[in-house]
């Protein structure tokens, strides 16, 4: 005899989400993130006026920064070590190496603590992980646009009233695509970083120190045409070389771009992207038992 558990007296639901367990590896459940795009935009506009509600300069300090940095670099690299740019005016050189680190760099620190700084609120309500720190980098991109438009007015500053002269040429339209693999890597390695802490804490000091001497291993203060032999190669083989030279090229006649390079940034974006993606995964199963 067959006996029904369906009780009459019942309405049928109609779920319109169902939460399953993630048994796979694979099984990542990315349009997710666009079925939530209502919960990015309010974790993109809590990050921004959480950051700078109760400052005094509020915004500003997307200005000073970078602002600060360009000269201090001005007065080291310039001034004391006599390093040269090239063609291009140090000020110019410096903030638009810095425009791009920046996004970079953000993007990398503020996702490496997604677990970590989110553990309080993953225990509480079900949602995609994955939408924190992709808010995350779309929040970044406001500081980006910001400080770009700070280097396009010191840019047009040196052409008005310096006399400069700059060719500008067709790879101005590689911009957004230059902003997606910085936001991409910032991204994969960010939450790479973030899977790994929730067991080994001792990362997360490693991180913000990491950045630091990363960007030196980058053509930030110094221009690639400078390097030469094994060093060269050293720096070409961190991804962000080639997209910051990349930008520079775009609005500078310095060095020359290379296609191969900005195809090696792009794979290894890729990679890495697609590794972060897949540990964070596999660690927002269980996190909750070692954060």
């Amino acid at each position: 005899m067959a006996f029904s558990n369906k009780n009459p007296s019942i309405p049928e639901e109609n779920w319109t989400l169902i939460v399953k367990p993630k048994t796979n590896w694979f099984d990542l459940h990315l349009s997710d993130v666009w079925r939530y795009r209502d919960l990015v935009a309010m974790f993109v506009k809590r990050d921004f006026i959480s950051a700078y509600k109760q400052t005094i300069l509020g915004p500003l300090w997307f200005l000073i920064q970078p602002l600060c940095a360009t000269y201090l670099f001005l007065f080291v690299f310039s001034d004391i070590a006599h390093i040269s740019t090239g063609n291009v005016p140090a000020v110019l050189f410096y903030l638009s190496s810095l425009t791009v680190w920046n996004y970079f760099a953000t993007c990398f620190n503020k996702t490496s603590g997604t677990f970590t700084s989110n553990s309080t609120l993953f225990g509480k309500v079900y949602f995609p992980r994955l939408v924190s720190p992709v808010s995350t980098i779309i929040s970044t991109l406001v500081t980006f646009f910001i400080q770009f438009l700070l280097f396009i007015s010191f840019l047009f500053y040196y052409i008005l009233f310096k006399g400069n002269q700059f060719h500008f040429n067709l790879y101005l339209l590689l911009i957004p695509y230059l902003i997606i693999l910085m936001g991409a890597l910032g991204l994969g390695s960010g939450i790479i970083i973030s899977s790994l802490t929730t067991k080994y804490r001792d990362l997360a000091n490693l991180v913000a120190f990491g950045v630091q001497l990363l960007m030196y291993l980058t053509t930030v203060v110094y221009p690639l045409s400078s390097i030469t032999g094994k060093k060269r190669m050293i720096v070409l083989l961190n991804p962000m070389t080639s997209i910051i030279e990349s930008f520079r090229y775009a609005f500078f006649p310095l060095g020359r771009f290379r296609w191969d390079l900005l195809g090696y940034s792009t794979a290894f974006t890729v990679l890495i992207l697609f590794t972060g993606i897949l540990l964070f995964n596999r660690t927002e199963k269980s996190f909750m038992d070692t954060v």
